[in-house]
């Protein structure tokens, strides 16, 4: 199937469903989103939200794909020293410089089920596997052992195109796309946004197929804290690259096209204007998704509307899912998002991207109780809290919770 037909296969069908997970409910009320199929079917003058009222929720096809996605990846000093003093105290005997000295179980134990039960799970990994000493903020360098956790927990996709990827130089981007590689052959990982070869370009799609269907993924950075110098070996967010990326996606058939953008201001609930125009501009070209990361906490949604030879297409925007697993202590830093896309396949055979839909989690610090970082679901733990969180956080995860939720207009299920 031709990817120049594509923008009429990904149909926008469901943006009354993006609107609602959305909350612009502003916006719904006075639309009308006819519903068409390849039978062209008119469901007449119905309102979005009439038809979110009345219409029940229909069982997902056999074929659908389910992708989950999960924000920055952070390994700071105190959550080296905290994972090796577990180690220690499960009577581990190496030293710190040993890749294997460090226990992360904790961490992802709350979500990882869900993660395992993805089609695709992708997640924003920021930080280096430069080797030791192992360093956390400004230049971060884990333990091979971290990465290995990660893939361990279900994430099939490790996003490296950041503003840490070059923290310890060319060297330390390329013994990181090595080990990534060692975890391909282990776990089946695959990497997308740097590389490391002559052969490649770092803006290179990469392609997955879940249920069939195939999709791209585009992982690019507004830039590296440490300058690359000579050929970019991670994948820069300009114009001219992203453009040739995505018609490559298209070339090749590409039946949804992802773009994974680092991108926006740190500790901004609210994205900025650059975001909105890059995404625009990534809609335009055509993107059917956009999911950023880089901010550390959870920022609005929106949704972009082109058209295009006469058929009109939305895009949802997540323009920040937040940190998943951190050390940073302010309350709108340890609330992130697992965000769940959802793609079927019609009665006529073509792709279809359903409504987006939301979670939220909370990174737990390490405190007399839990003795770890953990990330748990928020409306999971305050309705079975395992006694593990303070009450101070518990409180503190309830509030900011509600506050950001407020202000982003993010919707979670009931």
């Amino acid at each position: 199937m031709s990817r120049s037909t594509h923008d009429s296969i990904v149909r926008t069908a469901c943006l009354m469903g993006i609107l609602y997970a959305f909350g612009i409910h502003a916006l719904a009320a006075d639309r009308h989103f006819p519903l068409k199929g390849c039978g062209d079917m008119d469901y007449g003058r119905k309102t979005a939200m009439e038809m979110l009222r009345k219409t029940p929720p229909a069982p997902l096809p056999a074929d659908t794909a389910v992708l989950v996605f999960i924000g920055d990846v952070m390994l700071h000093s105190a959550q080296i020293e905290n994972a090796h003093g577990r180690y220690r105290d499960k009577g581990g005997n190496g030293s710190p410089d040993m890749h294997e000295a460090y226990d992360f179980q904790p961490y992802l134990s709350g979500i990882r089920h869900v993660l395992e039960e993805a089609d695709i799970a992708v997640a924003n990994m920021e930080f280096t596997l430069a080797g030791h000493p192992f360093t956390g903020y400004p230049a971060f360098s884990a333990p091979d052992s971290y990465a290995e956790y990660m893939a361990s927990c279900g994430i099939d996709i490790f996003l490296t195109a950041n503003n840490h990827i070059f923290d310890k130089g060319q060297r330390g981007l390329r013994r990181t796309m090595e080990r990534y590689r060692g975890l391909e052959k282990s776990h089946g990982i695959k990497t997308a946004g740097s590389i490391d070869t002559e052969n490649e370009s770092a803006g290179t799609p990469l392609y997955v197929r879940a249920k069939g269907i195939k999709i791209a993924l585009l992982n690019f950075t507004y830039g590296t804290n440490v300058p690359m110098k000579g050929r970019y070996m991670a994948s820069i967010a300009d114009t001219a690259a992203m453009k040739k990326a995505i018609g490559k996606a298209k070339d090749d058939s590409a039946e949804l096209i992802i773009a994974l953008p680092h991108w926006g201001n740190e500790y901004r609930l609210k994205h900025s204007a650059s975001q909105r125009r890059t995404a625009e501009w990534l809609a335009k070209n055509g993107a059917d998704i956009i999911i950023g990361t880089h901010p550390h906490v959870i920022q609005d949604c929106d949704t972009i509307t082109v058209n295009k030879n006469g058929t009109e297409k939305t895009v949802p925007v997540i323009y920040s899912l937040g940190n998943i697993i951190s050390n940073m202590s302010a309350a709108n830093t340890q609330l992130g998002l697992v965000l769940t896309v959802k793609v079927a396949r019609d009665t006529c055979g073509m792709a279809e991207l359903l409504p987006p839909e939301f979670e939220f989690t909370w990174c737990s610090l390490p405190a007399r109780r839990s003795g770890s970082h953990r990330t748990v679901f928020v409306k999971e733990y305050l309705r079975q809290d395992d006694g593990l969180m303070t009450a101070y956080e518990r409180t503190k995860m309830k509030d900011t919770y509600l506050r950001v939720k407020k202000e982003t207009g993010i919707k979670d299920p009931d």
